[in-house]
């Protein structure tokens, strides 16, 4: 059976990991080993009031702070575009802290904690802070998380979609949950893809194929710093454009992967 191809181009890219505010930090570290001296340690995203900005829990703010970043790379509206945001977990702190409330006040629970619990409150704080009326697509597949998101993104373009804006992002576990929904330190990335080619950006054709049929890439340098992370799995796609390889491919579920290739003007 012939796989079906998808395609995209890149317009955009954003990043954010502790020791690494930006893509172009995090090329930086590819290319040297190097990490930019004081980094800030929290992602600080420009959309929200700077009450609300204080507030966001840790995987909302860096999820909205890299797909900022990519629209500003991309050099498009935020309010222009569809959006598909992925986590493997969403947000663990405020999971854990609603179980152990539960367990032992549960007319204790935090309103405001309980609203940023959904799997979708990125998505949300995203359309409200960017005023965007478009579609919004949140996505969890475990350890497939990251390739199930591209796919529909670029389903999405395929099927009529001009842009679309992509995020995968994950935090720190903690309490029990931590030793079933393992995931250390904080980490998001963002691709703003385009249905037509960009002039002297990337572009992206990918289809599923079974696990073991193309050799996969070894852990690169992110992939090393970032181990312990629940979106390891879109590593390798950014370890590829930052180095310019031409293929590499994601873990797309049991048995499967996302194969990737990738062209450069």
């Amino acid at each position: 059976m012939t796989a079906h191809v998808l395609s995209a181009g890149i317009a955009g890219i954003g990043f954010w990991t502790r020791g690494l505010p930006s893509w172009d930090a995090a090329r930086e570290f590819i290319a040297s080993g190097s990490l930019p001296a004081d980094a800030p340690a929290r992602p600080s995203p420009q959309l929200l009031a700077p009450n609300e900005r204080r507030r966001a829990p840790d995987t909302v703010a860096v999820a909205l702070d890299v797909a900022l970043a990519a629209c500003v790379d991309a050099g498009r509206d935020p309010a222009s575009l569809s959006s598909v945001f992925t986590s493997t977990h969403g947000d663990l702190p405020i999971t854990h802290y609603m179980c152990e409330t539960l367990a032992g006040d549960p007319l204790a629970i935090s309103p405001t904690r309980f609203h940023n619990s959904v799997h979708n409150a990125a998505a949300g704080y995203w359309t409200i802070g960017a005023g965007a009326m478009t579609p919004a697509t949140a996505i969890s597949a475990y350890d497939a998380s990251f390739a199930q998101g591209l796919l529909e993104a670029m389903v999405q373009l395929a099927t009529g979609e001009e842009a679309v804006l992509l995020v995968g992002y994950d935090g720190q576990a903690m309490g029990p949950l931590a030793r079933t929904s393992q995931s250390t330190g904080l980490l998001g990335g963002a691709l703003v893809l385009s249905r037509e080619a960009v002039p002297g950006q990337p572009r992206l054709r990918a289809w599923l194929s079974e696990a073991g049929a193309e050799a996969a890439p070894g852990p690169g340098a992110l992939a090393r710093l970032l181990a312990g992370n629940a979106m390891l799995p879109m590593l390798p796609l950014f370890e590829a454009l930052a180095r310019r390889e031409a293929r590499t491919q994601l873990l797309a579920g049991p048995g499967r992967v996302l194969a990737v290739e990738i062209e450069y003007d």
